[in-house]
């Protein structure tokens, strides 16, 4: 399969399970009240089976949020492997004036070809995290799991990076030095 066609494919896959998760999601009091999950890391639920249904309650980053975190640098590879940052100097986990128009862009590009529906504030919450993960993660081929750690990869429009779920359902990412990050909120580590 050539890659505009799996991208087509996710893309009608995506909006309709997208379109799902929000009639469900919309009905609920903490959706409704913009609460999310609370937790220090981006999470999943943990079940190596699983993965197409994660970062749909993650907490938000911006110039005022989260700003200087791991959970910033994991965000700017995603802009990365989009197309939005140039470069890998580029993700430092600061999420600056660079970062948040990165962010703009991206989400109205997301919007114009996908009709993602997605704000275009530059800020980064569980709809923007939820539809960059539904859109783009991937299983790694051959054996994706060991243990119960699920091994991912975020299949970006220009490049690609790994990512692994733990048992405990918390994210990792590689970092630009190859080590595996954290993805936390409250915490700066990545390089």
């Amino acid at each position: 399969m050539t890659w505009h066609t799996k991208r087509t494919k996710i893309g009608v896959c995506a909006v309709g399970a997208l379109t799902a998760a929000a009639l469900t999601v919309s009905t609920t009091p903490a959706a409704a009240s913009g609460t999310y999950s609370g937790r220090a890391y981006l999470w999943g639920n943990g079940d190596a089976t699983v993965y197409y249904a994660d970062w749909d309650d993650e907490g938000l980053l911006g110039r005022s949020k989260h700003a200087s975190s791991n959970a910033t640098c994991l965000w700017q590879k995603i802009l990365w492997a989009d197309g939005e940052l140039s470069n890998t100097a580029d993700i430092d986990g600061v999420f600056g004036d660079q970062t948040h128009n990165a962010t703009v862009a991206w989400q109205k590009d997301e919007n114009a070809k996908w009709g993602a529906g997605l704000l275009t504030d530059g800020g980064v919450g569980p709809q923007s995290f939820g539809w960059a993960y539904t859109f783009r993660v991937w299983k790694t081929g051959g054996s994706e799991t060991v243990g119960q750690t699920l091994y991912l990869k975020y299949d970006g429009t220009h490049r690609d990076f790994d990512l692994r779920r733990l048992p405990d359902g918390t994210y990792e990412f590689v970092d630009g030095d190859g080590a595996w990050r954290k993805a936390g909120y409250d915490y700066r580590t990545c390089s």
